[in-house]
């Protein structure tokens, strides 16, 4: 089968890998993708917000599955503009794609259905919003309502940071419309867990845990990022855990999506806060995580195209789910000032070191090619260093490892990606 996927960084990278594994595989494209894709997939420079271009270009080559990676596109609503030209598309539409678009819709959503989370209030007024933070306690997450790039969450830890940070998403509008409309949480203590779910809308089954590093440098410090590395699976996820989960977040999730009139198929990000009462949601996202993707698919057995026909076709429930019994760690390699201000266009060297090894990969997140064929840095995340190994510790070795083979003028990474497995 042909298949096209949509985007251009590090977890398309990471489906385009897996999307090449399977024997099913005929032809695959990318758009606009990136230098690291290109080794795997045709890529055409269309824009993942040109919906019109990307459904010719899918009719054009006779596309049988299209596979939509970011945000953006999913929220816009590009699944709905493909189906109506007749083509098949893993994603959800736009009407369950609000899942991960509005904040609070998700939380409103979780309190109807009551499903475990922080307690919240809704603002669309900062006047509104400073009020209430008069009498709130301290410390307490602000969150924009819309899309923002994953940072546009706010832990504040004073009522000063709070007022701040009420400025800046809603008067100042940082992340642009997004910050509209804010959700003011209870602030929650405990281990993070990234958990992805493959859903047809009925019945889902989740993938393995993961962990991820939001903060741009080490020991949590510094600005929020889109991700500074990840480890899968996730020492923290036991059995009791996971039975909790699905018994009380993730089958309630598609339940309450579906009797809203919202069918979800596709990915169903789960961000778990792991407290001393259970475990609860800190946000949903209505794809695949990135860097998640980088670990998880990584240690996927099962023919991922199987799985993202049977969310289509609703068959998940007929169709193994699998996984290897092996642990991977992602690092990224970022440009120096991410994710603020940063230089890019630098040629990124030794790259080859990563061909035809097995439990080592270089998924490219900002790359392009430069007109002499070069490789050069092209974003604030440049690449995902990853590995497997039979155990986190030996993965978190291998990658940071991986990590000395690959060089770019202002490279940048955190040393302590995986630090939590030591606590486990």
């Amino acid at each position: 089968m042909n298949v096209l996927i949509v985007g251009g960084g590090g977890r398309e990278h990471a489906i385009a890998r897996a999307v090449s594994k399977s024997s099913r595989l005929s032809k695959l494209y990318c758009v606009p993708g990136n230098a690291g894709i290109a080794e795997l997939a045709e890529c055409a420079p269309i824009g993942v917000m040109e919906f019109d271009r990307i459904a010719d270009f899918a009719l054009e080559h006779s596309v049988d599955l299209v596979i939509v990676g970011p945000d953006d596109p999913l929220v816009g609503g590009l699944t709905d503009v493909l189906e109506s030209k007749g083509l098949r598309v893993f994603g959800p539409r736009k009407n369950a794609a609000i899942l991960e678009g509005s904040k609070a819709f998700s939380k409103d959503l979780m309190k109807k259905y009551n499903i475990p989370t922080a307690a919240y209030e809704t603002f669309d007024s900062a006047e509104d919003a400073l009020k209430y933070l008069e009498t709130a306690p301290m410390p307490i997450v602000l969150k924009a309502d819309g899309l923002a790039l994953g940072k546009g969450v706010l832990i504040c830890n004073t009522l000063e940071e709070a007022r701040d940070g009420v400025k800046e998403l809603m008067l100042d509008k940082k992340f642009g419309s997004a910050g509209n409309r804010i959700v003011i949480e209870e602030f929650m203590t405990g281990r993070e867990v990234s958990v992805l779910a493959f859903t047809d809308g009925h019945t889902i089954k989740p993938m393995s845990s993961a962990q991820d590093h939001k903060r741009a440098k080490d020991g949590d410090q510094g600005l929020n990022t889109g991700g500074m590395g990840n480890f899968s699976p996730s020492p923290f996820y036991t059995e009791e855990v996971d039975k909790f989960c699905k018994e009380y977040i993730y089958q309630p999730t598609v339940d309450a999506m579906l009797s809203e009139g919202r069918e979800f198929k596709g990915v169903i990000f789960f961000g778990l806060m792991l407290t001393e009462k259970g475990p609860r949601v800190l946000e949903y996202n209505a794809r695949f995580g990135d860097p998640e993707a980088q670990v998880v698919l990584t240690r996927m057995k099962s023919d991922v195209l199987d799985v993202m026909e049977a969310c289509i076709d609703g068959k998940l429930s007929e169709t193994p789910v699998e996984f290897y019994d092996n642990a991977a760690v992602c690092v990224i390699l970022a440009s120096d000032g991410y994710p603020l201000e940063y230089k890019k266009g630098f040629e990124i060297t030794g790259l080859s070191a990563f061909k035809d090894k097995e439990d080592y990969f270089c998924f490219h997140a900002g790359s392009k090619f430069s007109e002499d064929g070069k490789v050069l840095t092209n974003g604030g995340r440049v690449l995902g260093v990853t590995a497997t190994a039979p155990t986190l510790k030996e993965a978190r070795a291998k990658a940071y490892e991986a990590t000395g083979w690959v060089d770019f003028a202002n490279k940048y990474m955190r040393t302590d990606i995986g630090r939590a497995i030591d606590e486990a």
